[in-house]
């Protein structure tokens, strides 16, 4: 069954206007709100095809684009986690002002925005019912970079403005032949097309590397103890190698200091594994739901 979200969009305390994605619920079952935030440089059609399944198993479900990403509006400052984490906060204001049923909802993200949807777990706590860190959440950069300069040398993003929507489209299909037509749609939405048939990112380099100085300075290992609500990390591997092992480090860490913590990992996988997954992404955090995990 193929469920159309609506677009929205919802004014935050500081004038940035935010445009969510809202799907709803196709039957009765008794599902709760869910929440999607994208990565870096993402966008909230990258959810997709999780939404989707989502919806048609009972869950409300909104997926945003964060400031200066996708459809909303791109200020020159509010970058830094505890910003971005302020910003859910307020969505999730907002959603429940517009709709009693968004009280508590579920919040899912990937990436960077798993290491957000943990700072919105640290910060703003009573607000939630738990998170969901989609290859994300444990994510220390100034481990790996312990000088910023470096890390903004090695991490910063290719130039791809101007590059033709068509060439970008089948390097994509290229890298992901495992990936639906649904899930390289999305992920093409993280460019705008130009008249020309060219295409150019929706998030500028210079908020790129803003959104990076801020996860550059997360350090989410000192705030598992202090965290209250239940945290599902669902990580990527394509193997046993050093990346792989330094994420097992940290998730046994996380997992041992928190009140409420498990880990489902995905293998093989990409780092965007809820696109490539949708079906198995979503049923693994349904079964977390229905488990009671989230009570």
């Amino acid at each position: 069954m193929n469920i159309e979200p609506t677009s929205s969009q919802i004014r935050l305390p500081d004038g940035v206007h935010v445009r969510f994605l809202e799907w709803t619920p196709v039957n009765e079952a008794p599902g709760i709100p869910i929440l999607l935030i994208h990565g870096l440089a993402s966008n909230a059609r990258l959810w997709d095809g999780p939404a989707r399944v989502l919806t048609q198993m009972g869950h409300a479900v909104i997926a945003i684009d964060q400031r200066g990403h996708g459809l909303s509006d791109k200020p020159d400052s509010g970058y830094g986690m505890a910003e971005i984490a302020a910003d859910v906060a307020d969505m999730l204001t907002a959603l429940e002002d517009r709709n009693a049923k968004w009280h508590r909802p579920l919040i899912i993200g990937q990436s960077w925005g798993g290491n957000v949807v943990v700072e919105v777990a640290h910060r703003f706590g009573d607000r939630i019912r738990g998170v969901v860190a989609v290859d994300g959440g444990t994510i220390e950069l100034s481990h790996a970079f312990p000088e910023w300069e470096e890390c903004k040398r090695v991490l910063s993003p290719p130039a791809l403005a101007g590059l033709s929507y068509e060439k970008l489209r089948s390097y994509i299909r290229g890298s992901h032949p495992d990936w639906s037509d649904e899930a390289i749609d999305g992920q093409m939405h993280n460019m705008e097309l130009l008249s020309d048939g060219t295409i150019r990112p929706h998030l500028s380099l210079v908020n790129h590397l803003k959104v990076l100085l801020g996860l550059w300075e997360h350090t989410p290992s000192q705030l598992w103890s202090e965290i209250e609500v239940p945290i599902l990390f669902t990580p990527a591997t394509r193997g046993d190698d050093e990346h792989t092992r330094t994420k097992r480090v940290q998730l046994d860490n996380a997992v041992a200091q928190l009140r409420k913590g498990k880990v489902e990992w995905f293998d093989p996988a990409d780092h965007d594994l809820h696109a490539q997954f949708p079906e198995r992404f979503a049923s693994v955090v349904n079964d977390a739901i229905t488990s009671g995990f989230f009570s």
